[in-house]
């Protein structure tokens, strides 16, 4: 494999990666206790709740899901490791977990969050019951996706060490 390449996919991955896991820990920081929405944040566009929902919607780490999952499994396919990976075979079982967690949170992302999180911020129309249900089920997508992010991290550093090469 061309060392160029793989230094790119490489830190194409880190820096998607800290993208997308620093935003769910941004969001931990940010708000360590979660107050459930008041139907009256989200029938006032301009209520002080609803701004701040708004303002924290950051597109881009929904996209950073998908560019830190490919470049990942890019590596993974460049090496002929993607297989094993998958299956949890031999010396491949820590980065294929990490892989199969990523992969997991990723598809929360996109399957559970942004679908959740477009009612709530009336990009889908909804009723304020709806929006105000959705609000929690975000609430609780995002910090799954966070606790996850600690194994996931775990198992791409033991991966490192488990005699791989390259």
């Amino acid at each position: 494999m061309d060392p160029l390449f793989d230094l790119a996919l490489r830190w194409t991955h880190f820096i998607a990666g800290i993208l997308w896991v620093g935003h769910n820990y941004s969001s931990v920081v940010q708000r360590p206790g979660w107050r459930p929405l008041a139907a009256t944040d989200l029938t006032d566009d301009t209520s002080p709740r609803f701004q701040s929902l708004l303002n924290r919607e950051h597109g881009f780490f929904r996209w950073a899901s998908v560019v830190a999952w490919s470049a990942g499994l890019l590596m993974l396919w460049q090496r002929g490791w993607l297989p094993d990976a998958l299956m949890l075979d031999g010396a491949l079982a820590p980065i294929g977990l990490g892989t199969w967690i990523g992969t997991f949170m990723m598809l929360n992302v996109w399957f559970v969050l942004w679908p959740h999180q477009q009612k709530v911020l009336g990009l889908v129309p909804a009723s304020v019951d709806e929006r105000l249900r959705c609000s929690r089920i975000t609430h609780l997508s995002s910090r799954t996706n966070t606790m996850l992010s600690i194994p996931l991290l775990f198992f791409m550093a033991a991966s490192s060490h488990g005699g791989l090469a390259g």
